[in-house]
């Protein structure tokens, strides 16, 4: 298998009180104040939308029809434990 690079994503964060997280191409630009619980709506986002992604390439390559417009719905929960963080 030949590996093919299909897209980068470059992001520049700042944390604290006037937090910020800006992407290079300019399709982010959104304030994360902390405690920002944005950051977990981007991860489900960006998960969400690789899912489907995934989801339509495997259903081409097996010719199976999706409805069109497929929608995830994704729920991603930060947790705390002993001082340590988890999603």
């Amino acid at each position: 298998m030949t590996e093919k690079l299909l897209f980068t994503g470059k992001t520049h964060i700042a944390g604290g009180r006037d937090g910020y997280a800006r992407s290079s191409d300019g399709m982010l630009d959104i304030k994360l104040p902390q405690p920002h619980p944005a950051a977990e709506n981007l991860f489900g986002a960006a998960w969400s939308a690789c899912y489907i992604g995934a989801i339509e390439l495997a259903a081409s390559q097996r010719k199976v029809t999706l409805p069109a417009g497929p929608e995830v719905d994704a729920e991603i929960t930060l947790n705390a434990d002993n001082g340590s963080f988890f999603l």
